[in-house]
């Protein structure tokens, strides 16, 4: 019997040519695998396409659910962001599909696993990363790194599968680059190569509308959170992936969400892009509206250093990590109380905080308001601040004695 490679397979042309590539240069049976992280009309044709190129078999596995509540969720409640702007959504659907290509590899007997990643992206870290933590004794095959890939271009490719006698329905022309799941859309090349070209939105967008092109009223939205979990809009409970879905078309409505990043890889290079992330733009400030009632104030700061390095953790691909498990086991400690509801509207881009509840809230009106309380007497600060300024002056005394001779 033939030894057998699963293929992590998107149905793009790149993937698709591996096949053939794989059963050609390595003899093997090609078992496709397809996590479904909830990118819609793209899984259309997908099984017809990879068994006329040649794979035995197509698995399309509905991780959907799963990468929201185990992967999008701990995200959320870190309020992991990486360079202040990128919402990781490629990032945190690689751990899941690379999760499933390994038990599909376990229950197919396969020896291999193979990916389509460039050798200039991050993805190839992501998946390969994912595959050593969870099966160190699988080979990994980067088709694009093999000394046997000799296809650079579009046309190479399609121009391959013709020499195989395999029709596929794919043209050479020109084309953004795109990455797709639930969470977000991600837009690379054309005009983005340039940094000082302005996207071209018009062409570009998929998910909604430019904050110009968005309706003149606003929109009032209404959340719920359940220990930094969320459960409901406009007062519907629903689970976190039907959440996002409604989010999305709220947010794509009224133009929230799209940033045009300049972003560092974890290879060494900068690299331009434009990311549609509406729903999960809401769903960050609708989770920090609630955790700065709930929050103490060293718990908040010392959660934000920890935020960007969950981010961190989860871009460079080390999801399956003891470090990712301990920054995850502090964020989840600190959501006990975060419950409560909050409330904003959305207006041409923006998102307006219009009140936000909780019972856990630590905001005391008797202490905040101007009007003296029983808890708080202004004349205590004046100790305070002598003690809270004490280096500071010591220093400016010493300076002043030395600097005086």
């Amino acid at each position: 019997m033939k030894e057998k490679v699963v293929l992590a397979y998107s149905g793009g042309l790149d993937t698709t040519v591996i096949i053939p590539w794989l059963k050609e240069n390595f003899d093997y049976e090609v078992i496709c695998v397809c996590g479904n992280c909830g990118q819609e009309e793209e899984l259309d044709g997908l099984e017809e396409r990879a068994l006329s190129s040649g794979a035995s078999k197509l698995y399309i596995e509905d991780l959907t659910d799963e990468f929201c509540d185990d992967f999008i969720v701990p995200c959320i409640q870190a309020h992991a962001v990486y360079g202040n702007k990128y919402l990781l959504g490629t990032s945190m659907a690689r751990p899941v599909i690379a999760k499933r290509l390994v038990e599909v590899a376990r229950k197919e007997g396969a020896t291999a696993i193979c990916h389509g990643a460039t050798g200039k992206g991050n993805d190839q870290i992501r998946f390969e990363l994912a595959v050593k933590a969870l099966a160190p004794d699988l080979k990994i095959i980067a088709a694009w790194r093999n000394k046997k890939w000799n296809m650079d271009s579009r046309e190479a490719e399609i121009e391959y599968c013709r020499n195989h006698g395999i029709n596929l329905p794919f043209s050479a022309d020109n084309s953004y680059s795109r990455d797709r799941n639930l969470w977000h859309i991600s837009h690379e090349g054309l005009e983005l190569e340039d940094p000082a070209n302005e996207p071209n939105y018009e062409h570009l967008l998929v998910l909604g509308t430019t904050p110009e092109k968005a309706p003149d009223e606003g929109e009032y939205v209404t959340m719920t959170f359940e220990k930094g979990v969320p459960t409901s809009v406009n007062g519907k409970n629903m689970k976190v992936s039907e959440i996002i879905k409604e989010l999305n078309k709220l947010g794509g409505k009224h133009g929230i969400g799209i940033v045009d990043i300049v972003e560092n890889r974890v290879v060494g290079m900068k690299s331009r892009g434009v990311y549609e992330t509406p729903g999960g733009t809401i769903l960050y400030e609708a989770h920090q509206q609630l955790e700065e009632l709930i929050l103490d104030r060293e718990t908040y700061a010392l959660k934000a250093d920890l935020g960007n390095r969950f981010a961190q953790v989860v871009y460079e691909g080390k999801w399956f990590t003891p470090i990712r498990e301990a920054l995850q086991a502090f964020i989840e400690s600190t959501q006990r109380y975060v419950t409560g509801e909050v409330k904003f509207k959305l207006y041409k881009g923006n998102i307006i905080k219009a009140g936000t509840t909780s019972p856990y809230s630590l905001y005391n009106e008797s202490i905040a308001s101007f009007t003296t309380g029983d808890l708080y007497d202004h004349h205590d600060a004046e100790g305070f601040i002598n003690l809270f300024g004490l280096a500071s002056k010591v220093r400016a005394m010493k300076m002043q004695e030395t600097e005086g001779k």
